[in-house]
């Protein structure tokens, strides 16, 4: 893995704890005059935050006034391409010395019980984990010894299961106990109450239920390991319903227990708030502008600029008022003839709204096909399309030619002009842009009876296949 000397979002800046200093004397051959970087996991990231030039001896010392937060770090190679792993928690003065040319066979470390036990436990599945993946191998060559090389195998995992239980038992508070804790996965038991039998979903419940076992959200060394990014994103991605009401639950609960860590508030917040800002579903804006309101509205952070903190806001403010199942944004500008026309003065059990620029290309490719299956389709199902066309680069003469040569008269067609687009935003009040969060055109709102979002931002055939079920389920 690349180190990178950035972390995240554009509105951190990088800061270390102050407690203690650090000093970690690095012997790494055969390197000599070149830099050697300290460095550690962050999400995806692999923030650099030292830097050491080794000497014609190759030694160095990364050091430092302040204390550095506990979790695994690396200690990259000239190149920056190449790294490999220490442990850094409460003992932050101690050595290490090795070889690039054989990094597992000449690794010691001196002053560092909790890095002797790391690197112990690493050789410890190295080795064990050959033998599995040769017993594996005989397996499927061999079917008919299966039973006893399945018999070998688990006795083979039993061996690491025990071997890693006792580690955390003998060392319970350490980081590598705790590491070893957060890495595990619940082990669904037989089902033995009645309820629980009767409960089809059992093993999902107990799986979700004891996902986090082991591990604290006030730690702030998980957010310097190389799994817990992970370990969240498949929690919410195959545990956590997909609802914004369920998200937006479980992001409460973590924040809750990391509010009393800054360094761990600071991660799970940058990691949902990247997460969420551009929405992989429709139904996530709700958690976005959750997470503005319950986190950033009211409060500031020292990690947070200015610049940042109103990226944020702005974004939230974009979705609020399009949010799905909420009435949409009321619109009211002229038609070709200057009359005003509204959004909600269009009486349909679905009102398609289409945001489009005269001028853009995929505009003239999409609207003749929107129109093609209202003519077909959509208009015999009692839909009603009111067409917003926004002036950018072109002029109100290039909207009216555009509806005229493909014949747009059944539409409820306005025009948005630059100068009614600069009136709103002198008087302070949000333009259509913002409050329907125009990123690209066209944009497609699909609206029910009472111009509430069923769908926004899709493609012409995605407005199908929701109109449809939702006609079907009606």
């Amino acid at each position: 893995m690349k180190f990178s000397a950035t972390i995240l979002f554009t509105i951190v800046s990088v800061c270390v704890f102050a407690q203690q200093g650090y000093q970690i004397h690095i012997t790494l051959k055969p390197v000599k005059n070149q830099y050697v970087y300290l460095g550690y996991y962050y999400g995806k990231q692999l923030p650099i935050i030292d830097s050491v030039k080794l000497n014609e001896k190759s030694e160095g010392t990364f050091k430092g006034s302040q204390k550095l937060g506990g979790g695994i770090y690396l200690i990259g190679y000239p190149d920056r391409a190449r790294n490999f792993e220490i442990l850094i928690d409460k003992n932050q003065h101690f050595s290490v010395s090795a070889d690039t040319n054989n990094i597992t066979g000449s690794l010691t470390f001196q002053n560092s019980p909790e890095n002797i036990a790391f690197m112990n436990y690493q050789n410890f599945m190295v080795t064990n984990g050959k033998q599995l993946d040769a017993l594996y191998k005989q397996r499927t060559a061999s079917p008919k010894d299966s039973a006893k090389l399945t018999e070998q195998i688990n006795a083979e995992n039993a061996k690491i299961k025990k071997y890693r239980t006792n580690i955390i038992t003998s060392e319970p508070t350490s980081l590598l106990s705790v590491l070893l804790q957060g890495m595990r996965e619940p082990e669904v038991p037989p089902a033995t109450s009645l309820a629980d039998k009767k409960d089809s979903l059992y093993a999902y419940h107990y799986f979700k239920k004891h996902y986090w076992d082991g591990m604290n959200f006030y730690d702030d060394r998980m957010a310097r390991t190389p799994f817990f990014d992970g370990k969240l994103d498949k929690y919410f991605n195959q545990l956590v319903y997909p609802s914004a009401d369920s998200v937006n639950k479980e992001i409460d609960w973590m924040m809750g227990y990391s509010s009393i860590s800054p360094e761990m508030q600071k991660f799970l917040l940058l990691k949902f708030t990247n997460r969420y800002l551009n929405q992989k579903y429709m139904w996530e804006d709700a958690v976005f502008v959750h997470l503005f309101e319950q986190y950033y509205s009211q409060k500031t952070y020292p990690w947070l600029t200015e610049a940042g903190k109103k990226m944020i806001q702005d974004r939230a403010y974009s979705l609020m008022s399009n949010i799905m199942g909420n009435p949409a944004a009321e619109v009211e500008l002229p038609d070709s003839s200057g009359h005003k026309k509204n959004l909600y003065g269009v009486e349909a059990p679905y009102t398609l709204l289409v945001i489009w620029d005269p001028t853009c290309s995929h505009c003239k490719e999409t609207l003749p096909k929107l129109d093609s299956m209202y003519r077909v389709k959509w208009k015999a199902e009692g839909l009603k399309i009111y067409g917003m066309a926004k002036e950018t680069d072109g002029t109100k003469k290039d909207w009216i030619s555009f509806m005229n040569e493909h014949k747009l008269a059944d539409w409820v067609n306005v025009y948005y002009s630059k100068e009614a687009d600069k009136a709103r935003t002198e008087a302070g009040t949000p333009s259509y842009a913002q409050l329907f969060d125009v990123q690209s055109f066209p944009t497609l709102y699909l609206l029910d009876k009472d111009k509430r979002i069923i769908a926004k931002k899709v493609s012409y055939d995605q407005v199908d296949e929701i109109l449809q079920y939702k006609m079907k389920n009606q």
